[in-house]
C-alpha cells in the first residue's frame, strides 16, 4: 500500500516522467475511490490520488480548515518529489486546489476544478446533521441525495452512502466546517495558470452559475458542463470527464523535471 507521510496515493503511470504529474484531490467525506478506474487510469496520463487525512486508507483525523488541507498536499508534493502538478479537485477539493494555487503559485501548472465555486456555504441541516453520531445517518442520506441526479442508477447511490459512512462523523463534519469558512472569490483575478471547469447540468450543491463565476474571473479559464449530470459528475459520466481531463493534460506545456 504506497504512502508517503502517512497519506494513501493511488498511482498511475508514476514512471511516465515525460508527462506532467496530475494530482487528485477528493470532495467531504471522499477518497480516491471517487474517481472511478475511467478518470483515475487515463491512458498516457501521470496520475496521484490521494486519501485525505482521517479519509480511506490514510491516517490522521482530518482537518476543519483548507489551509491544513493545502499544507498537507504541498507535503505530499515535496514528499513525492514533484515541484509542481496539474491539481484536480472536486468540491472541497477545488477548494484545497484554488487555495494552493494562489499561495504557492509556482507549484500549480494548471487547475481541473470539478463541482467547484469559489465560495463554498454548507446547509446549517449538514453542519448540524453531521456533528452528532445519532443524527450523522440522516446527515449522509441527505447529503447523497443531493449528490446526484435523479436519473442515476439507484445501486451507484447506495454505494456512495456506504462510503461515506464509513467516515469517521468528526471528519465529514470537519470537512463540512472547512467548505463553509471557504472563500476565494474576490482573489480568483490572481490565478493566471491554465484552468479547466467541469460541472454537472443538475448539479444543485454547485449549480452551474457557481462554475460561471470561476470561468468568468479567472482569465482563459474555459468551462464543460455535462448535461444530466450532478455534483459527482465524475462517477455519473467518467468517460466523458476523462475524456475532457485528458485533453486537458495534453494541452499544458511541461518539461521533465519542472
Amino acid at each position: 500500500m504506497p504512502t508517503l507521510n502517512h497519506i494513501f496515493y493511488f498511482s498511475h503511470g508514476a514512471e511516465n516522467v515525460s508527462r506532467p504529474p496530475l494530482v487528485f484531490i477528493h470532495g467531504a467525506g471522499g477518497t480516491h475511490l471517487h474517481w472511478p478506474p475511467q478518470v483515475r487510469r487515463i491512458i498516457g496520463q501521470r496520475i496521484f490520488a490521494l486519501d485525505l487525512p482521517g479519509h480511506g486508507k490514510s491516517g490522521g483525523i482530518g482537518s476543519q480548515s483548507i489551509a491544513d488541507y493545502v499544507s498537507i498536499v504541498v507535503e505530499f508534493l515535496d514528499a513525492a518529489r514533484l515541484n509542481a502538478a496539474v491539481l484536480i479537485g472536486h468540491s472541497m477539493g477545488s477548494a484545497i486546489a484554488l487555495t494552493l494555487a494562489l499561495d504557492f503559485p509556482k507549484r500549480v501548472l494548471g487547475l481541473g476544478l470539478v463541482g467547484s465555486g469559489a465560495r463554498l456555504r454548507v446547509a446549517s441541516q449538514i453542519l448540524e446533521g453531521t456533528s452528532s453520531e445519532a443524527t450523522f445517518p440522516t446527515a449522509v442520506n441527505l447529503v447523497n441525495e443531493a449528490a446526484f441526479s435523479p436519473s442515476v442508477n439507484p445501486r451507484m447511490k447506495e454505494l456512495a452512502a456506504q462510503r461515506m459512512a464509513e467516515i469517521r462523523p468528526s471528519v465529514l463534519h470537519g470537512d463540512f466546517l472547512a467548505c463553509n469558512e471557504f472563500d476565494v472569490m474576490a482573489r480568483l483575478g490572481e490565478i493566471s495558470m491554465p484552468t479547466l471547469i467541469l460541472c454537472g447540468t443538475d448539479d444543485i450543491l454547485t449549480p452551474v452559475k457557481y462554475s460561471e463565476f470561476l470561468r468568468d474571473r479567472i482569465t482563459g479559464a474555459r468551462l464543460v458542463t455535462f448535461p444530466g449530470a450532478g455534483h459527482m459528475v465524475m462517477l455519473e459520466q467518467p468517460t466523458e470527464v476523462a475524456n475532457a481531463l485528458a485533453e486537458f493534460a495534453d494541452s499544458i506545456p511541461y518539461r521533465p523535471g519542472q
